[in-house]
């Protein structure tokens, strides 16, 4: 991966990153042991199971893709964690053919309610593969940021349909709706984060410029924290306990 790709990377996944390993601590504090099993639903490639295996971890991808799983075979094993590290094919409507309910104790669902038909069926059964006192980190796209998105890129037409409409951005969540879907599975929401509030607005240069990369780093983080910046974000965190 080059140092450009490397830190578009760490800009996406910085704010979530940071959440994530605090709810790791607690996590591992409550249940008496530093090794937890974590379920990874859409995991793709990797890029939170590999981390979170070079941490010690024991971590299960679940993804659709043959693909994406091969790379991360690749990475785990670039990365001496083969061991810790599982992959399976599949989605959520046939979790549990490939893993075992009630027995994760951190479930990371990131960009899964955006591609499923049924967003409160899958975070159910993404629910039932927690156990008592887990945590859901769920990662989903925010609509007002996507509306915003479209207003910048010239597409007024489709913003303003979005404004009229939310269905006309499926697949698009309020907090509000989040939050619901948590409740209605029977989990407890919690923290709430904004997650790139201001990269996907700023000029690309200023995201892969190692002068600039830091201080908006930073400006993500302090924005990640504030309510009234959650409209702007493309993206919304919440953590969520069983």
């Amino acid at each position: 991966m080059s140092d450009q790709m490397r830190r578009r990377s760490s800009m996406r996944t910085a704010v979530v990153w940071q959440v994530l390993r605090d709810a790791l601590d607690r996590r591992a504090r409550a249940a008496g042991r530093n090794v937890l099993d974590v379920l990874d639903t859409g995991g793709g490639t990797g890029n939170f199971a590999v981390p979170l295996a070079r941490l010690g971890h024991r971590v299960t991808v679940v993804d659709p893709s043959p693909d994406a799983l091969a790379a991360l075979e690749r990475r785990a094993a670039e990365a001496g964690v083969t061991d810790l590290v599982k992959a399976y094919q599949g989605d959520t409507q046939n979790l549990f053919d490939v893993v075992e309910r009630e027995a994760a104790d951190i479930v990371l669902c990131h960009g899964v309610l955006e591609v499923v038909d049924e967003p409160d069926d899958a975070l159910g059964t993404v629910a039932a593969s927690l156990r008592d006192g887990g945590t859901l980190s769920l990662l989903a796209a925010n609509r007002t940021g996507a509306v915003l998105a479209r207003a910048l890129a010239g597409h007024f037409a489709q913003a303003a349909a979005a404004l009229a409409d939310p269905a006309a951005l499926p697949r698009r969540f309020s907090v509000d709706e989040l939050t619901a879907l948590l409740t209605k599975v029977g989990l407890r929401p919690g923290p709430v984060h904004a997650v790139r509030v201001f990269a996907d607005l700023v000029p690309g240069v200023l995201v892969d410029d190692p002068a600039s990369f830091d201080a908006l780093l930073d400006l993500e983080r302090a924005a990640a924290e504030l309510p009234e910046y959650r409209s702007l974000a493309t993206q919304i965190h919440l953590l969520a306990d069983k």
